[in-house]
């Protein structure tokens, strides 16, 4: 299991083998970070049973924490300074309905976080329980590796990705490496979350707060903004879960730092719930019309490719700020034609050729050109997209082809005004 111990998901779920019960990992602010894939079940092979779902754990997993009275009250059973197993009873008028066992998880004598079960009969045997504290130790190690990691490595995180190409790169990315130490050379994808609301550092969220991020740290952002870039471990290099994950929950986060700054009054709610960024796509504060978007690199293992790998996310963040089908996180695999147009320079979109097009009195043509394109030019599909007769189609067509000075029979007419209409949203 040494090549998965950056990744909590497989350490519960390991616990979760080894005592034939669901398990669940919290930090040490009773912060849930991973659950065993066996709390589909009550632990022993019978079917669900709803008691597993107490007051207390059905808080736990739905909004991701405990209350501060859960805290206090689980905290009475001496957990915080247990150095092995903690047997806590059944107590129905604190809203926990099923005994739990808690497995302390600590590095060096500091309590880091708890592993938790529900107990039961008989419950797990000591040889069980002791093979569980083993993994603990392992989840304890990592914890208290990426505390430290989490506070420190901004600085060298920001500098690897803003350093010119070339010998200040090259030293920027070894000092990270070194820094990271053997997680440097795992697989990780990096995320773009623009605009960041606040240029202050200080107001980035914490590392822990981000299940599977390595590194976090705010960036310039166009000539005035801030965006935000994470360095996102991952289990597997078919899947990019893990960053698809940490960039919705990033976008809560700067959802609610965005109505704060803007003094809306909204809190935001919780960072860690993902739940608005993955339902919601363009209603968001902060960016051009209000959006804010986050963007997914390919995955990678090492960091030799990090510089390339911070332009695939950035790029994808733009593609989704300007495309709001994308929104509101987008892998750079699928931004299609961004993926070339967010290299050009700025002044590509100011292309002469569509001008009058692109003025406040064309819109409305230009939008009929930029779907009859997207539509490869099938005159049936374009009238029913905007909703329009073929022969109010055909004069606005015509038009644009007086306005451009364009025949859009002709193919390399026709990609240069696609070109042109895309690269303007950006």
């Amino acid at each position: 299991m040494d090549a998965v111990k950056g990744d909590y998901q497989e350490l519960v779920d390991e616990i979760s083998a080894l005592l034939g019960a669901p398990a669940t990992l919290e930090n040490r602010d009773f912060e849930l970070i991973a659950f065993g894939a066996q709390d589909s079940d009550a632990g022993d092979g019978s079917d669900f049973d709803a008691t597993a779902l107490d007051p207390v754990r059905t808080r736990s997993i739905l909004t991701r924490r405990s209350t501060a009275e859960v805290r206090a009250w689980f905290e009475g059973f001496g957990i915080a300074r247990a150095r092995g197993p903690v047997r806590i009873p059944p107590t129905p008028e604190a809203g926990v309905y099923r005994g739990r066992i808690c497995l302390p998880v600590n590095h060096r004598g500091f309590a880091l976080g708890y592993v938790w079960l529900l107990d039961g009969e008989p419950g797990p045997t000591d040889e069980q329980l002791n093979a569980a504290m083993e993994v603990a130790v392992r989840i304890g190690a990592l914890l208290a590796d990426e505390a430290q990691a989490g506070a420190d490595l901004t600085r060298e995180f920001r500098a690897a990705l803003t350093a010119e190409r070339g010998w200040q790169r090259d030293m920027a990315v070894a000092e990270l490496r070194t820094a990271l130490g053997p997680r440097a050379d795992g697989l990780h994808a990096v995320v773009c979350v623009a605009p960041w609301p606040s240029a202050d550092p200080e107001e980035a969220p914490s590392v822990r707060n981000v299940p599977g991020a390595a590194a976090l740290c705010t960036v310039p952002w166009g000539t005035t903004g801030q965006c935000l870039g994470a360095l996102v471990r991952l289990r597997s290099a078919d899947s990019l879960a893990p960053a698809l994950s940490a960039g919705a929950r990033l976008l809560d986060a700067a959802a609610g730092g965005a109505r704060a700054a803007s003094g809306s009054g909204a809190s935001g709610g919780s960072p860690s719930s993902g739940s608005s960024a993955a339902a919601g796509g363009s209603g968001r504060p902060g960016g051009p019309g209000g959006a804010l978007a986050a963007g997914v690199a390919a995955a990678r293992a090492g960091l030799d490719e990090l510089g390339a790998a911070w332009g695939e996310a950035t790029a994808a963040a733009r593609a989704a700020l300007a495309e709001p089908r994308l929104r509101p996180v987008a892998q750079w695999a699928d931004i299609g034609p961004y993926r070339l147009l967010t290299a050009l320079p700025a002044e590509a979109a100011h292309d002469p050729v569509a001008q009058l097009l692109l003025s406040p009195g064309g819109r409305e043509l230009a939008r009929t050109a930029e779907v009859f394109l997207d539509c490869a030019g099938q005159a049936g599909r374009t009238a029913a997209e905007l909703g329009i007769h073929r022969q109010t189609l055909y004069y606005r067509l015509s038009r644009v082809e007086q306005l451009t000075g364009l025949d859009l029979d002709e193919g390399e007419d026709r990609l240069l005004l696609h070109m042109v209409l895309k690269a303007s949203r950006l």
